[in-house]
C-alpha cells in the first residue's frame, strides 16, 4: 500500500476512532481503537471513503457483536439490511457478515458465489483476527492477526447489491453455508486425501506398465493438483446395469457427506454404451466432471478415476479424485509432465517432421501452446490429427474448427481459431451461440488466448443435454463459424465475388468497403447487401433511382410483411414526396430508416428503406411485385403519375401501361362530361378489379396488333356485360359503363407503337363520337385523344375532310367543352368552303412558372409536338397515291389520310414546328399540314383574322351613321398588345380611343386617352416582342389611369375612373374591376382573347363552360356599349350575344367576324394541297411554289376579307 493511501486508511480509521470515544467509555475506546486498527488494517481506503464514519463505526461493531459468540469448527453467517433504527447503523446495500475459522478458498469462493448469482460486490474488508474463546464459545480477547498465539479467525464484511427479498436473503445464505460447508470439507480432509493419492501412486508402481500413470499421479501431489474430493467405488450391477456403488465411509472432502447415496448418479445417468468403458481396462482416465467447482475457481471439476482390479485383471472398481489442476500445472512445460509427455513424444513421432526444421518447431509450438486441460484427456489419434491441422494454420491462418467429444458425451471440446483483428465479445458469443445450437448443448465455457499471431483461439466446452449428442457435420459448423468471423465486411466481399467473379466483385468491394453505415450493417446481412450493391451499380444522371420490393427474413422493426427499399444517387429520396405515392399504390408505410453511404469514389448514394403494411398476400404473385416496381419507377421517370389509379397494380395486377390507359380513359370521361370526381372514379375502378382487368383485356382484343382476337373480344365483352348487371350503385354503373362505352368506341390507337425501342411517352386513341351516347352536342364524327403525364390535348373533327386550328388552352377541366364551341363556331365559318370543321386543344400540365419566359414556351412547345405526334400516329398516309397504315395499329374504321391543323390561340408561331413534326413522319401533306408557317401566310403579319372582324365592327357602326376610320371613338378591349387578334385590331383605325383593356396579367385604363398617341404608344408595343401592359409607358397614360397587375388584393380607383365607372367605391379587387369595366360605357367592345366573358341574364355561369372567367363575367344587359366586335372565339354564349341583340347593340353571330384566319387558311392548303401534285411531277420546284404563295399573299387577303365583308 502507497504512503498516501496508508495517510488515508489511518484518517479513516481515526474518524471511527472518534464516533466511538462519542459513544464509548474511555476505555474501552482506548480498547477498541487496536481492534479497529486490525479490522481494517488491509482494507482499501477509497472502498470506505464511499461510507460515513458512524455507518464503519456501526458496521464494525454489529460484525464483531454477531461473531462474539461461535463455536470453533463452525461458521456464522448473516445476511441482512442495515437500518438505523434496528441495527444502529445504514447501507443502502444488502450486507453479508461471515466468522470462520481462517482457512483457504474463503474470498475467491465467496466472490464466485456473488457472480453466479450477477451480484455486485461494493465493499469487502476481510481481516484475520486472533480470537482467544471460552468453552462457551465466547470472545475474551481480539488481537491484530499476527498474534499467532491464538487461533485465527476470519472476519468477512461484504456489501452486496441490495436485495429486499427475505426468501432471497434466506436461500442465498443457505447457499453461503453450503460453500463454507465445502471449504471446510476440502481443508480439512486435505491430509487423508494426500495420503489417499499416494497410495494410489505406490499401487500403480507396483502395475507393469503403469509407470507413466504412477509417475503422473506423483506429479499431482507435489502441488499441481487442489484436491477436494475423493471417494471409493466398486463396480457391481443394478437392475441388469452397470453401477458404481459407493464405499461407505470412503467419501472426502466435496465427497465426504453423500447422503443416503449407495450408487454413483453421474455414471447411473451415462447411457449404457458409455457405462461400458468403465470394464475397460486402462488403469487411468482422466476427464472432466459436469460438476462445477464452487471452491477457488469457477470451472469444471477435473475427474481423475484410478480403476481397481481383481487378480484376473479385470475391473472391479475406481477411486476417484475431484479437483482441480493448479496455475503451477498450468504453467509447466507438457514435456515435464507424465502422461504428458508420452502423448507428445507420440504425436511427434506420428508426424515425423525434420528435426530442427520450420514443421519442427511450429509443431512443438503448437504442442507447448495447447489447453492444459484438452492435453490431459485427448487420445493421441485425436491429438496428432488436431496439431496436424494446427501446423498447417500457422502457415496459411484462417479460420478453423477442432471439436472433440468426451468419452461419455457430456461435452464437446471446441478449440476455434478466428482472425485477431475481427475478434471481438460479440463475435465469441455468435460462435457460442452456433455451437450451442449444432451440439444440442445447454451449458458453455470458454476461455481466450490471443497471442502475438494472427489468430485468436477460443477454447469452448460445450456441455450436451442429457449427454445426448446430435450428428453433426464439423465441416459445415466450421463453415457457419467463417462466415461468423468474416465479419460484416469480410463477408460482403465473399458475397460479391461470388456474385461478381473475383476481379469483379473485388472491384466492387474496393468502392462499397467502407460505404455502408453502422445503422446499415446491424440490420441488413453482407448477403441482403450484396444485391443492393447491384441496385446501386446501375445508378445514373440519366437514372438516378432504382427500386426494391422484398419480404424481410426477421422483422426486427415490427409487423411489416414487405420493405421497399428505394435507391437513389446524390439526394434521398424525400419521404414527404414518398408517402403519396406508395399510398396511391394501395400500401400503407409503417416506418421508414434512410442510409447514407458514399462510396470510395466519394459518390454519395442513399437507401431509403420502407417498412410497408398491405392487405393479406397482395404481394404474393411474382409479376405483382413486379408491376409495383414498374409503377414506382415510371413515376419517377415522369412517364406515370401519382394518382389512385395506382393501386390498380394490386387490385387487379396491372402493368404501368395499362394502368396509364385507365388513367387516359377516365381524364378522357371527365372532359366527355363526366361528373364525378377523379377519386370516385379512381375507387369505382379499383372496387371492381374484375371488371376494370376485363376491360382492359377487350382493349387488347381489340386493338392489339399482336393478338387481336375478334371472338375473344366478344367473350370479353358478354362476361363484363354480365358483371355490370351485378353493379347495385347507380354511379358506379356509369362509370363502368361510360369506361366500355369508351373501350368500344376506339378506332385507333398508338398504345402498341414503340419509338426506339421504349414505348411512347403518351398516348393518342381516335375515337369514333358517335358510339359514344353521353357526349354533348354537336358530336363529331371523330376525335383524337392525345393524353400524357406534360400533355392533355382532343382534336375534334366534323368530316373527313376538315381543318382548322389547335388551341393552347388554360381550361384544364373543360379544354374539350372549350374546343367543341370552336368546332361549333368553325362549322359557321367554313360554310363558305367546306361543310365541316375541325378544332384542336392541348393543355400543357407542367409548366414552369411564367415568371421564366422562356422556359415556359419551351414547355408549350414540347407538349405541342407531343399533341401533333399523337394526332400523326393514329392518320393514314399516302405515299405515291397509295394509303399507308401507321405502324402497330389495329384500323377499326376506313382510311382516313386527311389531317390538317392551323394555328389557334397560343400557337400563333408554331406552324413551323408543326410542319417540322409533319417531317419527321413523311407525312404527305408536307407543309400543307398547318398552315401559316414560314412558307405559308403569317396570319399575324398578315393582321388576317383582326382585319376580317374590322369588317364585321366598320359595317356595325355605318349602320349607326358613324366612320370610325375617320372619327375618334371610344373602345373596352380584351386582349394586349403582343396578341395577334388584340394587336392588329388595335392598329386598324387612327380613332381609337382606347379607355380600358385587360388580359390575363394586367388592367390597363386611360380615362380620356389621345388618339393619336395612344395610337402610336400601341404600335410600340406591338412591335415590342413579347410586351405586356407593363411596357405601356405611363407618361401617355391620362390623369387618373394606369396599368395594375390582376395579382394586387385591391386597386384603387382615381376620381376620373370612378366617374367613367359611375361607382363611389374608393377602390375595388381586379376582378371587381374587370366586371365594373365590361359594363362601363363606350362604343366598342372588341374582344381579342380567350375566353367566355358575355351570357345572358337567364343563364349560370356554369353554363357558359368557361370557370377560369366566372368572377367577371357579365350579362348581356348589362353591357353599355353599341357594337361587340368578336377577333377572339366563344367571347359571347348564343344567348348572352341575342340578350345584347334585343337590348339593342350590334353583334354578329357566332364565327362570323373571325373567320378570316380560317378562310386564309384555307386558301393556303388548298393552294399547297394543288400544287403540291406540280412539284411532285417535277413541273415546279419548293422554292417556286414558295415564291408564288408569296406573290399571292395580297390577292389571297383581299379574296379572304371580300368573304368578309360579304358574309356581314
Amino acid at each position: 500500500m502507497s504512503l498516501n493511501k496508508q495517510h488515508e486508511l489511518a484518517a479513516l480509521i481515526a474518524a471511527i476512532d472518534d464516533v466511538a470515544r462519542q459513544t464509548l467509555p474511555a476505555a474501552e475506546a482506548d480498547r477498541m481503537a487496536t481492534i479497529f486498527a486490525a479490522y481494517f488494517e488491509e482494507a482499501e481506503a477509497a472502498d470506505l471513503k464511499r461510507a460515513a464514519a458512524p455507518d464503519l463505526y456501526g458496521a464494525v461493531m454489529a460484525h464483531l457483536d454477531f461473531g462474539r459468540v461461535r463455536q470453533p469448527g463452525t461458521a456464522r453467517v448473516r445476511l441482512y439490511n442495515p437500518d438505523l433504527e434496528r441495527h444502529g447503523w445504514h447501507s443502502t446495500h444488502t450486507v453479508i457478515e461471515i466468522v470462520n475459522d481462517d482457512m483457504p478458498f474463503l474470498i475467491d469462493s465467496l466472490a464466485m458465489l456473488l457472480a453466479r448469482h450477477n451480484l455486485a460486490l461494493h465493499l469487502l474488508v476481510h481481516p484475520v483476527l486472533a480470537v482467544s474463546r471460552n468453552a462457551a464459545g465466547e470472545a475474551i480477547d481480539i488481537r491484530r492477526g499476527t498474534d499467532r498465539s491464538l487461533p485465527l479467525e476470519s472476519f468477512i464484511h461484504a456489501q452486496i447489491d441490495r436485495i429486499s427479498d427475505p426468501a432471497q436473503l434466506a436461500a442465498l445464505e443457505a447457499e453461503l453455508n453450503a460453500v463454507l460447508k465445502a471449504i471446510r470439507a476440502t481443508v480439512s480432509d486435505e491430509p487423508q486425501m494426500r495420503t489417499e493419492l499416494a497410495g494410489l501412486r505406490a499401487e500403480l508402481a507396483r502395475r507393469p506398465g503403469c509407470e507413466e500413470e504412477a509417475a503422473f499421479l506423483g506429479w499431482l501431489g507435489e502441488g499441481n493438483f487442489l484436491l477436494m474430493g475423493f471417494c471409493d467405488y466398486d463396480l457391481t450391477e443394478r437392475d441388469g446395469q452397470d453401477a458404481l456403488r459407493i464405499i461407505q465411509e470412503s467419501g472426502l472432502g466435496i465427497l465426504r457427506d453423500q447422503g443416503d447415496k449407495q450408487f454413483s448418479e453421474s455414471f447411473s445417468g451415462l447411457p449404457e454404451s458409455m457405462k461400458q468403458r468403465a470394464r475397460e481396462p486402462q488403469p487411468l482416465v482422466l476427464n472432466k466432471s459436469q460438476s462445477l467447482s464452487r471452491i477457488h475457481r469457477s470451472a469444471h471439476l477435473d475427474f481423475i478415476a484410478v480403476k481397481k482390479f481383481d487378480a484376473a485383471g479385470q475391473v472391479v472398481g475406481e477411486r476417484r479424485l475431484l479437483g482441480l489442476y493448479t496455475a503451477r500445472a498450468y504453467h509447466a512445460s507438457p514435456k515435464d509432465i507424465p502422461i504428458l509427455r508420452q502423448k507428445i513424444a507420440e504425436v511427434v513421432h506420428l508426424c515425423d517432421f525434420v528435426e530442427g526444421g520450420y514443421k519442427a518447431k511450429t509443431l512443438n509450438f503448437v504442442l507447448e501452446t495447447y489447453p492444459r486441460d484438452e492435453l490431459f484427456e485427448i487420445p493421441v489419434e485425436a491429438l496428432y490429427d488436431t496439431a496436424l491441422g494446427l501446423v498447417n494454420l500457422q502457415e496459411r491462418p484462417r479460420v478453423r474448427l477442432f471439436a472433440r467429444t468426451d468419452i461419455f458425451h457430456r461435452y464437446v471440446s471446441c478449440l476455434v481459431f478466428l482472425p485477431r483483428d475481427s475478434f471481438n465479445t460479440e463475435l465469441r458469443v455468435k460462435v457460442e451461440q452456433l455451437l450451442l445450437k449444432a451440439f444440442n448443448g445447454s451449458a458453455c465455457e470458454f476461455s481466450v488466448a490471443v497471442a502475438d499471431a494472427n489468430l485468436a483461439r477460443v477454447h469452448y466446452i460445450v456441455t450436451t443435454q442429457s449427454a445426448t449428442l446430435p450428428a453433426y457435420d464439423a465441416d459445415a459448423i466450421e463453415a457457419d463459424v467463417a462466415r461468423l468471423a468474416r465479419g460484416w465486411t469480410d463477408e460482403l466481399r465473399q458475397q460479391l465475388v461470388e456474385a461478381h467473379g473475383e476481379e469483379g466483385g473485388n472491384h466492387l468491394f474496393s468502392q462499397y468497403q467502407t460505404a455502408f453505415p453502422v445503422a446499415y450493417r446491424d440490420e441488413f446481412s453482407p448477403r441482403a447487401a450484396a444485391p443492393d450493391v447491384r441496385k446501386l451499380e446501375t445508378l445514373t444522371e440519366a437514372e438516378p433511382l432504382a427500386v426494391k420490393l422484398y419480404r424481410p427474413l426477421s422483422r426486427t422493426r415490427g409487423a411489416a410483411s414487405w420493405h421497399l427499399k428505394a435507391f437513389r444517387l446524390g439526394e434521398p429520396v424525400s419521404l414527404s414526396r414518398s408517402l403519396p405515392v406508395l399510398e396511391n399504390l394501395g400500401v400503407s408505410v409503417q416506418d421508414e430508416h434512410p442510409y447514407r453511404l458514399v462510396r470510395a469514389d466519394g459518390t454519395r448514394l442513399w437507401i431509403n428503406d420502407f417498412g410497408l403494411e398491405v392487405a393479406a398476400d397482395a404481394l404474393e404473385n411474382d409479376a405483382v411485385r413486379e408491376n409495383l416496381q414498374d409503377v414506382l419507377m415510371a413515376i419517377h421517370r415522369g412517364q406515370s403519375e401519382n394518382d389512385g389509379f395506382n393501386r390498380l397494380a394490386i387490385a387487379c395486377g396491372l402493368d404501368w401501361r395499362e394502368i396509364t390507359l385507365v388513367r387516359a380513359l377516365a381524364k378522357y370521361l371527365r372532359q366527355a362530361g363526366l361528373t364525378f370526381s377523379q377519386q370516385y372514379v379512381e375507387q369505382c375502378v379499383a372496387g371492381y378489379p374484375s371488371i376494370t382487368a376485363r376491360l382492359v383485356a377487350l382493349f387488347h382484343a381489340r386493338l392489339n396488333p399482336a393478338r387481336a382476337n375478334p371472338a375473344e373480344a366478344e367473350r370479353l365483352l358478354a362476361e363484363i356485360r354480365e358483371a355490370l348487371a351485378t353493379v347495385a350503385n347507380l354511379d358506379e354503373d356509369r362509370i363502368l359503363n361510360g369506361f366500355l362505352t369508351v373501350v368500344l368506341a376506339i378506332r385507333r390507337t398508338n398504345y402498341f407503337q414503340q419509338k426506339d425501342g421504349a414505348v411512347k411517352p403518351y398516348m393518342s386513341f381516335k375515337l369514333e363520337s358517335h358510339a359514344i351516347p353521353f357526349l354533348p352536342e354537336p358530336k363529331p364524327l371523330f376525335e383524337i385523344w392525345v393524353y400524357g403525364t406534360r400533355v392533355e390535348g382532343v382534336h375534334l373533327r366534323g368530316s373527313k375532310v376538315a381543318r382548322g386550328g389547335l388551341r393552347w388552352s388554360d381550361r384544364m377541366e373543360d379544354f374539350r367543352t372549350e374546343v367543341l364551341g370552336l368546332v361549333k363556331a368553325q362549322m359557321v365559318k367554313n360554310s363558305v368552303i367546306v361543310p365541316q370543321g375541325s378544332k384542336g386543344g392541348f393543355v400543357c400540365k407542367q409548366l414552369p412558372p411564367a415568371s421564366d419566359r422562356e422556359a415556359w414556351l419551351a414547355e408549350g412547345v414540347a407538349c405541342y409536338k407531343t399533341f401533333i405526334s399523337g394526332l400523326l400516329d393514329v392518320t393514314d398516309n399516302l405515299v405515291n397515291g397509295k394509303i399507308v397504315p401507321p405502324v402497330d395499329v389495329v384500323r377499326l374504321d376506313e382510311d382516313d389520310p386527311y389531317l390538317v391543323v392551323a394555328a389557334d390561340k397560343g400557337t400563333a408561331s408554331f406552324s413551323d414546328i408543326a410542319n417540322g413534326v409533319s417531317a419527321e413522319y413523311g407525312f404527305w401533306l408536307g407543309d400543307a399540314f398547318a398552315s401559316g408557317g414560314s412558307q405559308g401566310y403569317d396570319h399575324k403579319k398578315m393582321g388576317i383574322t383582326a382585319r376580317g372582324a374590322w369588317e364585321s365592327v366598320k359595317r356595325h357602326f355605318r349602320h349607326l351613321g358613324r366612320d370610325i376610320q375617320r372619327e375618334d371613338f371610344t373602345v373596352i378591349g380584351i386582349g394586349d398588345m403582343s396578341g395577334d387578334v388584340f394587336g392588329n385590331g388595335m392598329l386598324l383605325s387612327e380613332h381609337i380611343r382606347l379607355i380600358a383593356a385587360f388580359d390575363h396579367r394586367h388592367i390597363f385604363i386611360d380615362p380620356a386617352p389621345d388618339a393619336a398617341v395612344s395610337f402610336a404608344e400601341r404600335a410600340r408595343l406591338f412591335a415590342l416582342p413579347r410586351s405586356s401592359w407593363a411596357d405601356y409607358n405611363p407618361e401617355l397614360i391620362s390623369a387618373g389611369g394606369g396599368v395594375f397587375p390582376r395579382s394586387a388584393k385591391s386597386i384603387e380607383l382615381s376620381p376620373q375612373v370612378r366617374a367613367w365607372l359611375k361607382t363611389e367605391r374608393d377602390s375595388m379587387a381586379p376582378l371587381e374591376l374587370i366586371h365594373a369595366i365590361l359594363k362601363a360605357e363606350a362604343d366598342l367592345l372588341y374582344n381579342g382573347g380567350i375566353g367566355t366573358y358575355i351570357k345572358a341574364s337567364t343563364e349560370t355561369h356554369a353554363d357558359a363552360r368557361d370557370r377560369a372567367n366566372d368572377g367577371l363575367r357579365v350579362d348581356g344587359c348589362d353591357l353599355n356599349v353599341r357594337v361587340v366586335g368578336e377577333g377572339g372565339n366563344l367571347g359571347c354564349t348564343q344567348r348572352g350575344r341575342i340578350e345584347f341583340a334585343r337590348k339593342g347593340g350590334l353583334i354578329c353571330t357566332d364565327a362570323i367576324d373571325n373567320s378570316a384566319g380560317v378562310d386564309c387558311s384555307d386558301h393556303e392548303v388548298n393552294i399547297k394541297i394543288l400544287l403540291g401534285s406540280v412539284i411532285q411531277s417535277g413541273d415546279m420546284t419548293l422554292k417556286q411554289r414558295n415564291d408564288l404563295l408569296a406573290e399571292m399573299t395580297d390577292e389571297v387577303g383581299q379574296l379572304v376579307l371580300r368573304n368578309n365583308y360579304l358574309q356581314t
